[in-house]
């Protein structure tokens, strides 16, 4: 549960408090982030890069690599931000307020953003100022393959770096769009705080000038630009993730659990009872990811390598 109040994965300080253990001794599959990752050892990080303000430099530096990376299509900006949720809070700002298409059961700091800065949030709407589609979804783990534009369109892709081929980077190219791209996700390194708002030149610029100069630390874009020239770690990557999500579904069924979409880095489950299946497995000290608006899902990330053993035998 975040700090906000809002619903969402994490939270092993109140799992502990109402199960037992400290922190250190829990296994956290509650959120969808790689668990194996990126590595740092080597990375040739120096005091200064601690010390100092971050340059203009690093940061054209991380937004090129990022470019390569996704084929972002030159009409459009890249812009660093300190995590997704940063770019997220201030988007709705930037057009007037009207009415936003968003799903439901979707993630839910989208409509929370929006509704801040008051705008009228639907599930369906005919004629929408704003639509936003997780892609895939979170956290039904779907795919949306065709994307009706409306005046402002946002496009969260924090999970889509799995799947790059049915990415719709193609459409940051288009007025009033914006991609966001998460890397603590993929690169399972959530704590660096580092994504990207990607689109409409004019969105994008004034969102920069809403996050102020140096939103992003100098080691996230040191990291950052090493790991999106990686290749072949991410081609590396995807392979193991799809994998173990092939892995934790044969094991879900050993309690009847239903799949739900094709998004490896976290598997979404129908069940007889989501309740019971969460509380059995927090017994064993592994938090899961429950929803309060439906008894018969829950979520799974994938476990470290070390730690699939546990999970088979609390199942």
């Amino acid at each position: 549960m975040a700090g906000n109040g809002r619903d969402h994965g994490g939270g092993l300080d109140a799992a502990a408090a109402e199960f037992g253990g400290a922190r250190g001794d829990w296994l956290d599959l509650s959120t969808g982030i790689n668990p194996e990752s990126y590595p740092l050892t080597g990375l040739d990080l120096t005091p200064n890069d601690w010390a100092a303000l971050p340059d203009k430099g690093a940061d054209a530096a991380l937004c090129a690599a990022a470019r390569r990376f996704w084929r972002v299509p030159t009409q459009a900006d890249v812009l660093a931000v300190p995590g997704c949720s940063a770019a997220i809070a201030q988007i709705p700002a930037l057009k007037p307020a009207g009415q936003a298409e968003i799903a439901l059961r979707s993630y839910n700091e989208h409509a929370a953003a929006f509704r801040f800065h008051g705008w009228d949030v639907k599930e369906q709407a005919p004629a929408p100022v704003a639509r936003v589609v997780v892609h895939p979804n979170n956290p039904t783990g779907t795919f949306q393959p065709q994307i009706p534009p409306a005046p402002l369109t946002v496009i969260d892709e924090s999970f889509c770096d799995i799947a790059p081929a049915q990415s719709h980077i193609a459409q940051a190219r288009q007025p009033g769009h914006i991609i966001l791209k998460s890397f603590g996700k993929f690169w399972g390194l959530a704590g660096l705080r580092l994504g990207f708002a990607i689109g409409n030149p004019k969105l994008i610029d004034s969102l920069r000038q809403r996050l102020g100069p140096w939103p992003v630390s100098g080691i996230a874009l040191k990291i950052g630009e090493v790991a999106l020239n990686d290749a072949a770690w991410a081609d590396h990557t995807r392979a193991r993730l799809t994998a173990d999500a092939e892995r934790l579904d044969r094991l879900m069924r050993r309690v009847d659990a239903r799949p739900m979409g094709s998004c490896p880095l976290f598997r979404t489950y129908e069940v007889a009872d989501a309740g019971q299946l969460h509380h059995q497995l927090a017994q064993h000290k592994i938090l899961t990811r429950v929803f309060p608006y439906s008894r018969t899902w829950i979520r799974l990330g994938l476990p470290p390598q070390r730690q699939w053993e546990r999970l088979e035998a609390a199942l």
